[in-house]
């Protein structure tokens, strides 16, 4: 019994550090080096607040407030 509540608790704590989100800065150099890796060029990734239109949408951070909008030129 005590396993289980022990285990609960640790699951609780994951899922909020997971709900956090990763800061945009960290997102944004992920996505980056990804794009580069694959050859792509001429391309700008932009922070933006949630909801605003700035391109498409290739990542969320900071907890789902921002996006990573991506648009190309």
């Amino acid at each position: 019994m005590k396993k289980l509540i022990v285990a609960t608790g640790l699951m609780l704590l994951a899922g909020g550090a997971m709900a956090a989100g990763k800061p945009c800065e960290e997102l944004k150099a992920e996505i980056a080096a990804k794009l580069d890796a694959k050859g792509v060029s001429g391309y700008t990734l932009e922070i933006v607040k949630k909801g605003e239109p700035a391109g498409k949408v290739v990542g969320t951070c900071e907890g789902g407030t921002k996006e990573i909008a991506y648009s190309r030129g």
